[in-house]
């Protein structure tokens, strides 16, 4: 992953438990990296150890942790890195989403090593979407549940999450309902 994802879990735990907190999780969780580098990759696994050492050291699930580093990832970093790209993608949630596929297309010009996840959107009504996430990286459904939560209060909505479908069912992607 790139190091706006790693960068994103550093401000998260700075924020909103202090330095010392964040030295601890580097020091448990093995990483060589002094400071993270937005454009940069890492490694995966070091990624999903900071998960693990986050989830113990915080005494919190990891599904939670890795859904609050997808809503940080898009109220800190996407701000920071892509608010231009984002607000280009539509005027309020629904246009986002279905926009999420030319999204992605502009981020890999950006980086052009990444291995970004694949979305189809499908308008399943009125201000409700079917996201079908398609991702080499397993175990970040609730990375992506976490992202969709930041798009949303980006755009002042509560919307409705719901995960509809998942690979641990045989399938080869993940599918969410999602209704605001």
């Amino acid at each position: 992953m790139y190091g706006v994802i790693n960068k994103a879990i550093e401000g998260l735990v700075t924020d909103n438990y202090g330095e010392a907190v964040w030295q601890q999780m580097k020091l448990k969780s093995a990483t060589k990296v002094a400071n993270f580098i937005a454009s940069e990759p890492y490694d995966d696994m070091e990624t999903y150890q900071m998960a693990k050492v986050a989830s113990e050291i915080l005494e919190t699930p990891v599904q939670e942790v890795f859904f609050n580093f997808g809503e940080r990832w898009i109220t800190m970093a996407g701000i920071q890195y892509y608010a231009l790209l984002m607000q280009a993608e539509g005027n309020d949630l629904g246009e986002f989403l279905v926009n999420l596929p030319a999204f992605h297309h502009r981020v890999m010009i950006m980086y052009p090593n990444i291995s970004p996840p694949e979305f189809k959107i499908v308008v399943a009504g009125v201000r409700k979407v079917e996201l079908h996430y398609y991702s080499t990286r397993e175990g970040l459904t609730d990375f992506m549940n976490g992202l969709i939560a930041g798009m949303a209060k980006l755009y002042h909505e509560n919307p409705i999450i719901q995960l509809k479908n998942a690979r641990s069912n045989g399938l080869d992607h993940e599918e969410f309902i999602i209704n605001w």
